[in-house]
């Protein structure tokens, strides 16, 4: 028996087949109906949400994201996706906002505000505010003829559909589109800026999203560190060097410093044979060797290392080693 049969027959014995069998349903029931309402938000997008990037996208300040209840905690969840993809952006509490914290709101931001009736009366203060220092207003609410909207730069106003809720009181679809047309607009944002995975990963330097975004010269080893010799240098010589730099292995670089080839602890037992301490690095070396550019994802340079079966790797700009990398370097920065 499978390991979901027995956990099939496990939770038939807590709860039954038929709450089994209605639960599913329901569960079933509730995504239809969010998928329903995403898909006609999607079909409802025109020049309002082609405008309200545009406003955004001028902001010299930040994004200004408010709401109150369920809309509030999608908006804290909309702040911190714009800001996680290069939109400078913090949520503002509408009701602590009639308290002092207008304050943090300048004329340089974009005030962001979501309401599904488009009545939230905790709003009134901030539409004021936004309308006296003439501050950009883009509002998301599921009402078109409501004060939020009227009064909004931009309006996105998402078509009315069901709630998932049997009773379509508990916000549920609507929190849904809400989340959804945030996640359009940081996208939206993102691409218009040109938002690179490095500048992602600038602002993502932990975990292991950050881990996966490393460059290989966040990890490699440079300067005194390089194992590099020139192809005339004796193999006695060479191998102190080797020895020294304790990478197991060296680099051959020509009079311009250009990376002529790699010896490995492999070309040393190949040339054994042929006394090897009497001939040069440039004799004894394996010519071209693996390498790759500073810039390059550490993950790709892990990659080459394991496909090729070797465990260092030079790192060079213009054919001229600039560092080296080893496989432990990686797996230290938690990349595999």
């Amino acid at each position: 028996m499978s390991a979901d049969q027995v956990n099939t027959h496990a939770t038939a014995a807590i709860v039954g087949d038929s709450a089994r069998a209605d639960d599913l349903a329901v569960a079933r029931r509730v995504l239809a109906t969010e998928c329903d309402g995403l898909q006609a938000l999607s079909a409802s997008l025109g020049e309002a949400f082609v405008r309200a990037v545009a406003i955004m996208a001028a902001a010299q300040g930040r994004i200004v994201v408010t709401g109150m209840g369920k809309s509030g905690h999608v908006g804290r969840k909309i702040a911190a996706t714009l800001a996680t993809t290069g939109t400078p952006a913090m949520f503002v509490h509408p009701a602590e906002a009639s308290h002092g914290d207008l304050g943090m709101i300048t004329p340089a931001d974009v005030i962001f505000a979501l309401s599904n009736s488009g009545e939230t009366a905790e709003l009134a203060d901030l539409i004021a505010y936004a309308k006296r220092f003439q501050i950009p207003l883009v509002a998301v609410t599921g009402k078109g003829q409501s004060s939020l909207a009227d009064n909004a730069d931009a309006a996105l106003v998402y078509p009315d559909s069901p709630e998932a809720c049997p009773m379509g009181l508990a916000p549920t679809t609507s929190t849904t589109v809400m989340m959804g047309l945030g996640d359009a607009l940081a996208v939206a944002l993102l691409e218009r800026k040109g938002f690179s995975s490095d500048d992602f990963h600038a602002l993502h330097p932990g975990g292991k999203l950050g881990r996966r975004l490393m460059k290989v010269s966040d990890i490699m080893h440079a300067g005194d560190e390089l194992p590099v010799v020139g192809p005339d240098m004796p193999m006695s010589e060479a191998l102190l060097v080797m020895t020294a730099k304790r990478f197991g292995c060296l680099g051959v670089v020509d009079g311009d410093g250009r990376l002529m080839g790699v010896i490995t602890d492999g070309d040393l037992r190949r040339h054994m044979a042929d006394n090897v301490l009497a001939r040069t690095a440039g004799d004894t070396m394996t010519a071209g060797g693996a390498r790759i550019e500073p810039d390059r994802l550490a993950s790709e340079a892990l990659g080459i290392m394991n496909t090729r079966a070797i465990t260092n790797l030079f790192v060079v700009d213009n054919d001229r080693p600039v560092g080296i990398l080893h496989i432990h370097d990686c797996l230290r920065a938690g990349i595999a």
